[in-house]
């Protein structure tokens, strides 16, 4: 035997001796060495129906001073973040609801550090395809990818786990998990020292998957109502309200038209008005983004602001807007183009979205659990109840005859609606500066000048009576001050600004104290039985910025500081995942939502949409009882 086999067969013995000094105790008796980690998946529902969503959740089972990590390690955590890949039959999907807070645990070295021990669960929201056959099963897959450490050292812990899921006519709730996904118990102090393996039916009341407040659901038909009657109201909303006085106008022009073509312009604003909503609504189901949530991007608010700029201008007479592809909305005044009314019926639902004005936001968060055909359907509600005004005065001219007739005033009156969306430009304005600042927030502001620089040369000389040279030029010159305005002021990823901590203002030292919300700080907080308000909001949510009025209120701030309320900001300016699911908990898909967290009792309770001193009043006087 050569020296090179020789080694190699040395090499191969001492292995196999390794492997078994592991597995086997000097008696011969099979020992295998306890896992620091294991999962399991679990469901509130043994048999799930078609189109029916059901809560389900990653169990791990942590042996005695073994943790993992959660979903976003605290900057001072050295760790691995743990991240769940789903792999689900084809049409299935799947939400990641709020995972439970994170807390102390011993890590290697003697130090400290934020984790999951003992029994915890990572719950989601998983929905079958409404065409899934009943009678038939699939196998529901996840892979958990995690690291798992005590207090001698760290290691991957990568592994597949399945559960198979029949498919039945009705849900069948699975009885042996009713205390995983029900209610969770009321806190306990946590000791330090940990189980080996947690027992099966063990909840840890700080590890439990968050269900949303139970409640009973609205009859559908109730919802329809809610989403016609929202529809409606955005119509008087700030947001809305420019858009319905162009209109306004175009109503007017055409009062001495015959009702043939009258009624046309009605029907084209309609369907403009449901094409957008339903392409909304379907954005809304397949990608479950929150109402309004594209104003969350500086960049859609910069052209937002920009576009409503050049109109403002064109409503006050600095340039006619010819029927060219520059003047793509000139069918907004127009009397006779159909192609404008259905325009501006786009347009209209683009800044309705911001405006969840009462009654919608129920009926959006109704969405939440309804089949998609059902979703649609208030979707239709609210875009009918959008366009009903100006719909109502076509089909009736008796209405549109009461108007005053065409005349000299109409000019002063469309100059007169053009500092409407002068102030629309300024709100969206307001929205970027919470996005962005420093240098990109001033050349924003200057490349709306610059636009502005070249609406007025086209407005002064691409006149009909100019010479061609001299409208040629013009026109070139206003197509480069527009399209350099719009590359200068373009804000990109990198100009948005971060969003801190509100604190107390120096200049009003009685005001409330808002701090960041987070998943973890409010189950802090309730563990500690303080009362928690939170403030779900947005700078481009128009409704909330009204709300804010009162906060100024010395009575209401003496209540807060007498029941030593938390006042949490949970703003979503910017996209947020962790913000997003939280509203759904709640059943909500848009801002506004106020709640408050009544220690001793597990359902948070919603405000109404629209603040006033009174409700808020309401709402803290339950913290006396």
């Amino acid at each position: 035997m050569n020296r090179s086999c020789f080694l190699s067969l040395a090499a191969s013995l001492l292995a196999v001796t390794a492997l078994n000094a592991q597995t086997f105790s000097f008696e011969g008796v099979a020992a295998p060495k306890p896992q620091r980690v294991t999962a399991e998946l679990v469901a509130e529902v043994t048999a799930a129906a078609p189109g029916q969503p059901f809560q389900a959740a990653v169990k791990l089972v942590h042996a005695k001073d073994s943790h993992t990590y959660g979903k976003v390690l605290p900057p001072e955590v050295v760790g691995k973040p743990t991240k769940l890949v789903w792999k689900l039959p084809e049409g299935w999907q799947v939400e990641e609801l709020p995972w439970p807070a994170t807390h102390k645990v011993p890590s290697t070295g003697g130090e400290m550090s934020e984790g999951y021990d003992g029994t915890t669960y990572l719950p989601v929201k998983i929905t079958p395809p409404a065409s899934a056959a009943v009678g038939s099963s699939v196998d529901l897959k996840v892979k958990v990818d995690a690291l798992v450490c005590d207090p001698k050292s760290c290691m991957p812990f990568i592994k597949e786990i399945a559960l198979s899921m029949k498919i039945a006519a009705t849900a069948e709730a699975n009885a042996a998990n009713k205390a995983v996904f029900g209610s969770p118990a009321p806190a306990e102090k946590k000791t330090s020292e940990a189980t080996t393996v947690a027992k099966e039916d063990e909840v840890k009341p700080s590890t439990a998957p968050a269900v949303a407040p139970k409640s009973a659901p609205l009859p559908f038909t109730q919802l329809l109502l809610y989403a016609f009657v929202g529809g409606l109201i955005l119509n008087i909303m700030p947001c809305v309200f420019p858009v319905l006085g162009i209109k306004v106008t175009s109503v007017v022009q055409q009062a001495g038209e015959d009702r043939r073509k009258v009624v046309l312009h009605g029907l084209m604003y309609t369907v403009g008005i449901l094409l957008s909503f339903w392409a909304l609504g379907g954005i809304a189901i397949a990608l479950n983004k929150g109402w309004g949530s594209q104003l969350q991007s500086p960049a859609f608010n910069f052209f937002l602001a920009a576009f409503f700029l050049v109109f403002a201008l064109n409503m006050a007479g600095l340039f006619e807007i010819g029927t060219s592809a520059i003047g793509v909305g000139a069918g907004l005044q127009s009397k006779s183009g159909l192609g404008g009314s259905f325009f501006s019926g786009l347009l209209a639902t683009v800044v309705a979205t911001p405006c969840s004005a009462p009654f919608l936001g129920t009926a959006l968060g109704a969405t939440l659990a309804l089949p998609a055909s059902q979703s649609m359907l208030i979707f239709t509600l609210i875009g009918l109840g959008l366009a009903s005004p100006f719909l109502l005065l076509s089909i009736f001219p008796g209405l549109i005859s009461a108007l005053p007739r065409p005349g000299a005033w109409m000019e002063s009156f469309k100059q007169g609606m053009s500092f409407l969306l002068f102030g629309t430009v300024g709100f969206m304005f307001y929205v970027l500066t919470t996005q962005i600042e420093g240098l990109p927030l001033l050349f924003a502001i200057l490349s709306l000048v610059l636009i502005a620089l070249g609406c007025w040369i086209y407005g002064r000389w691409a006149l009909p009576h100019k010479s061609a040279r001299t409208q040629t030029i013009a026109r070139l010159l206003a197509l480069l001050a527009v399209v350099g305005g719009l590359w200068i002021g373009l804000p990109d990823a990198s100009a948005a600004r971060s969003h801190t901590t509100e604190t107390v203002n120096p200049k009003d030292p009685d005001a409330l104290h808002w701090e960041t919300w987070s998943p973890e700080k409010v189950a802090a907080l309730r563990a500690a039985k303080q009362p928690v308000y939170i403030d779900f909001t947005a700078s481009w949510c128009w409704t909330c910025q009204v709300n804010k009025r009162v906060y100024s209120n010395a009575g209401l701030r003496a209540l807060f500081k007498q029941h030593k309320v938390a006042t949490l900001k949970a703003d979503w300016s910017d996209p947020d995942e962790s913000i997003r699911l939280a509203l759904e908990a709640l059943g909500k898909r848009a801002v506004p939502v106020n709640v408050l967290y009544i220690p001793g009792v597990e359902d948070p309770f919603i405000l109404d949409e629209l603040l006033t001193v009174d409700n808020v009043t309401a709402a803290l006087k339950k913290l006396e009882k």
